[in-house]
């Protein structure tokens, strides 16, 4: 078992209060087929490897997808979770509403 400490960070910000932070995730590798991602000390998901494929799973092990590489895995997570932006989130309310 080996321990690497790698780093994934998304190019969009994530929008808060009073601030704009970037999405970064630190990486450890659990085991020869296993990555685990923190976020600001919290567990945050995990990706792990069946022969070529790369499975990722949030932070309630729900599964996210399938990947060809460990990079466009990792993205995948460091996407999911991002949270909504403020304009996504006031058209999803727009939706919502015209349903009631």
């Amino acid at each position: 078992m080996s321990s690497t400490e790698t780093f994934a960070r998304s190019d969009a910000p994530i929008e808060s209060d009073s601030t704009t932070i970037p999405a970064e995730l630190a990486w450890q590798q659990a085991d020869d087929d296993v990555f685990v991602a923190t976020s600001q000390g919290e567990f945050a998901g995990f990706v792990t490897v069946d022969r070529s494929i790369h499975i990722v799973h949030d932070r309630h092990s729900r599964r996210i997808g399938s990947y060809p590489t460990l990079a466009d895995a990792r993205q995948a997570l460091v996407d999911a979770t991002r949270p909504p932006s403020r304009r996504r989130e006031r058209l999803r309310r727009r939706i919502l509403s015209r349903r009631r």
